[in-house]
């Protein structure tokens, strides 16, 4: 999933997800996922983004696909690389992430 500065790499966690998701989620979930081609960090670019409070050795960043899901994603910047690690119901963020 590329086309602008950043690849954006799925893990088996995502993948997964988008294959059983129904059509219009797996639309909306791309559409949203490709925003973080052009900036994936907060504050640039489309797409409601916002780091993460976690200690940890790369930071964490989440980006709402929809009013129902969120993706947490990492930033590789020496790779031109978005990974996300997770998507996930925004409620089940909220209560992980605890924002």
């Amino acid at each position: 999933m590329s086309k602008g500065e950043y690849a954006v790499l799925l893990g088996d966690g995502p993948r997964e997800f988008l294959e059983v998701a129904d059509e219009k989620t797996k639309r909306i979930c791309k559409e949203k996922l490709r925003y973080l081609t052009e900036s994936p960090y907060p504050g640039r670019g489309r797409g409601d983004k916002e780091k993460l409070p976690i200690d940890g050795r790369r930071d964490r960043f989440r980006m709402h696909v929809s009013r129902t899901y969120t993706a947490i994603y990492t930033v590789l910047e020496d790779e031109k690389q978005v990974r996300v690690l997770e998507i996930l119901p925004i409620d089940d963020a909220h209560k992980r992430y605890g924002f």
